[in-house]
């Protein structure tokens, strides 16, 4: 009887995941532009705000900004760009899914940037209300 009712809850989780539907991403620019527009959603922002303490100059920074999709539709990042050429943002490729939690990686290079720092990444996304700004930062210690 113990079997029967293992054998059929398994069974029952499979059934459960084969009606899970899946989105092809975006293939063109156009594509994505367009999934932009026409579907708008929300975002929550999980972090915005990353204080890396004190670094020695050089040494690079990096942070995962997390954010949950709260709409109903699927949220397309098209862009993200840091505020000077040593902030680089890795925006995901792949659409975040209503519900999911998405990722955007930022690296702050901090060679030749000694003193506070206060750099930050502006999003462009399918979000009416708009992205928050992130933002990272800290103080640069010059390397001896």
């Amino acid at each position: 009887m113990k079997q029967l009712f293992i054998a059929l809850s398994i069974l029952a989780v499979f059934a459960s995941c084969k009606g899970r539907k899946t989105m092809d991403a975006p293939k063109t620019q156009e594509e994505m532009t367009k999934l932009t527009e026409s579907a708008p959603t929300t975002v929550q922002m999980l972090d915005s705000v990353y204080d890396f303490g004190k670094v020695t100059e050089g040494q690079l920074v990096e942070y995962s900004f997390r954010f949950k999709n709260t709409g109903t539709n699927p949220l397309v990042i098209t862009n993200a760009v840091g505020s000077c050429g040593c902030t680089v943002a890795e925006k995901p490729e792949q659409p975040v899914l209503p519900g999911e939690i998405g990722y955007m990686k930022v690296k702050f290079n901090s060679e030749n940037r000694v003193g506070d720092a206060h750099k930050t990444v502006t999003v462009s996304a399918n979000v009416p209300s708009g992205f928050p700004e992130l933002l990272i930062k800290g103080e640069v210690i010059k390397k001896s």
